[in-house]
């Protein structure tokens, strides 16, 4: 089976930290909808099988969105594809917009797993960020939603801030823990150069993220879900047994996956594309029947490098199976000689390597020195 990425890119308010594509104008709704319907027709033969296993709404704020919105597109998803009711249809929700009557509306439209962002306890860190809801709202938004049925949840949360210190944090850990959510994702601060806080971290007028901070933090943050029963199955992601996330276990595993809308991603094994970054260019791009996004057709030394790249962040690890038989033997020799070199990094169990913590702590660095270059 595959998925469905869909991209709503609009957001009230400009969270400080956020490179994502938005806009916080609503003047281009109708248009970006219409052309993310013609968009589904237009790649309904993408993906190499009709029968999906998640739809996943993303932004941006889809949770912005009206009830006749939101069944618009997935009734006209159901034109061309197929699921059953197991499937996992996750809408990101921001706390600000989360209601009884919202959650009654979402579920008679299938949507059945909520991630909401809620980002931080802590009012005075949320303001910094420009978000739209406080802490308060961050907790009721999944009691209700608890109350009301949604048996899915995973909340988000950032470390690595100014004002986070290790003992912050372990309280954010312990509210987080507490709302007794099934998933929890959690990253580290990254300061884009052209966000707002980045264009302020540039003039001096806000700190870096100090790395060493942000390493214990994580190390507390793997820990606690741990000692809660939650299971590390990707660096960020946590999850209950069962819990998973479909979609993005489905991006960790490199499976398939269509992503509609403007600035969205796709993937079908051999060739990657991205639609265009900007709500205008891309509704008049459809409009005109013109190109609306970027084709990278993938070599074999570009499917190992992806490869490496996302199952290294998994407990399921680079097994040499399934380079051998994905990539040849070429590639496998390379691979075990860097690793072997790295050996400090990596747990090693029936061919499979996973990260150790310490590996955790430089995943990205150790993918790129296993990379084909």
């Amino acid at each position: 089976m595959s998925g469905i990425y869909i991209h709503i890119p609009f957001c009230r308010k400009a969270c400080s930290y956020c490179d994502f594509h938005f806009s916080t104008s609503l003047n281009e709704k109708t248009n970006v909808l219409n052309a993310i319907l013609k968009e589904i027709t237009l790649r309904k033969k993408y993906l190499s099988t009709n029968q999906l296993d998640s739809i996943y709404f993303g932004g941006g704020t889809p949770s912005i969105l009206s009830e006749q919105d939101l069944g618009l597109i997935i009734n006209h998803l159901s034109k061309y594809f197929f699921w059953q009711k197991k499937i996992e249809i996750t809408l990101e929700a921001n706390p600000d917009d989360i209601s009884p009557l919202k959650l009654k509306q979402w579920t008679s439209l299938g949507i059945n797993r909520l991630s909401i962002g809620v980002q931080s306890f802590n009012d005075e860190e949320l303001k910094w960020m420009n978000r739209a809801h406080n802490s308060s709202e961050s907790i009721s938004s999944v009691k209700i939603a608890q109350d009301l049925g949604f048996d899915n949840i995973s909340i988000d949360l950032i470390y690595g801030s100014k004002f986070q210190t290790i003992s912050s944090w372990d309280l954010t850990l312990q509210q987080a823990i507490s709302l007794n959510t099934q998933h929890i994702s959690s990253y580290n601060l990254t300061i884009e150069k052209s966000t707002a806080l980045g264009l302020k971290n540039n003039r001096g007028l806000e700190p870096s993220v100090c790395d060493d901070l942000s390493s214990q933090q994580f190390l507390l943050l793997s820990e606690k879900l741990g000692q809660a029963d939650f299971i590390q199955y990707e660096i960020s992601n946590f999850g209950k047994k069962d819990f998973f996330a479909v979609h993005n276990t489905n991006y960790w595993l490199q499976k398939n996956y269509m992503g509609i809308g403007p600035s969205a991603h796709s993937f079908n094994g051999f060739s990657r594309q991205w639609n265009l970054k900007n709500n205008l260019f891309y509704v008049n791009a459809l409009k005109n029947n013109t190109d609306f996004f970027v084709l990278e057709n993938l070599s074999l030394k570009n499917r190992y490098n992806e490869y490496v790249l996302t199952r290294l962040r998994t407990i399921w690890g680079c097994n040499e199976i399934e380079i051998n038989q994905l990539f040849g033997l070429d590639i496998l020799a390379h691979f075990k000689k860097v690793a072997t070199e790295k050996k400090e990094f990596f747990e090693i169990k029936k061919n499979i390597y996973t990260l150790n913590k310490s590996g955790q702590l430089q995943a990205d660095g150790i993918a790129s020195d296993l990379f084909l270059l």
